[in-house]
């Protein structure tokens, strides 16, 4: 195992160890969210804790599945005690770029409907200023020209992702652009200005939403809490 993937490992096991026994736990998605939702079935199986999860993707919810952590969903559930993710970019005011697995719209629902939202992340995530990250937002594939064409008159060249040579669907059915913005002054104004686009369904922007930032580093954890 390699530096990075030994940090990734530690925050997840950290934030696991903050879910407490009938907690609503809503599970985010990428490689560090991989080590807590490990991490969760193990305290499942030892300590017997009971919780359920609403998972973020399909991907997160196969590995539920495969580390015995029971699910739900919003039909039953409606607030969530905790969500748990990762992210693509933290600022020192914990705004969020997120997107990069293509999961960010489903990830922004479940970090609205919960109490608290920790971000768990590697210290090579934590920037003075959001946009280096080229901005994912998701947008319906009708007339993606169109809407891309609207997207880049806000100050950036958006690129269509690809999945071997032909557009990446997401698990609702959508395209994402990646949007080289390469410095993001005002988060919220941006925010505000793609969610209000003709064909935009979110974009990457969270926006005062985590709670708490969990970080690994070479010298250990570290929680910082809004």
């Amino acid at each position: 195992m390699n530096t990075q993937d030994q940090l990734k490992k530690a925050v997840g096991e950290k934030a696991a160890s903050l879910v407490k026994d009938g907690m609503k736990v809503g599970i985010g998605s990428g490689s560090t969210v991989y080590w807590l939702v490990r991490a969760l079935g193990e305290r499942i199986q030892k300590e017997g804790i009971h919780i359920e999860g609403i998972p973020s993707s399909i991907q997160t919810e196969e590995w539920a599945k495969e580390f015995g952590v029971p699910l739900t969903d919003f039909a039953t559930t409606k607030e969530l005690d905790v969500t748990i993710d990762g992210s693509d970019e933290v600022d020192p005011d914990f705004q969020l770029i997120k997107g990069g697995g293509a999961a960010l719209f489903r990830e922004k629902i479940i970090a609205q409907a919960a109490k608290e939202l920790i971000i768990i992340v590697d210290q090579s995530k934590l920037v003075e200023q959001l946009g280096a990250y080229a901005l994912p937002v998701e947008i319906l594939p009708f007339a993606w020209e169109r809407t891309a064409y609207e997207i880049e008159k806000l100050g950036c060249v958006p690129a269509l992702r690809l999945k071997e040579g032909k557009p990446l669907v997401t698990d609702n059915g959508n395209y994402i652009v990646d949007c080289p913005f390469e410095k993001i002054k005002d988060p919220a104004e941006l925010d505000q200005k793609l969610q209000k686009i003709v064909g935009v369904v979110e974009t990457g922007l969270f926006i005062n939403m985590a709670t708490s930032v969990i970080i690994g580093s070479p010298e250990g954890v570290s929680m910082k809490e809004k």
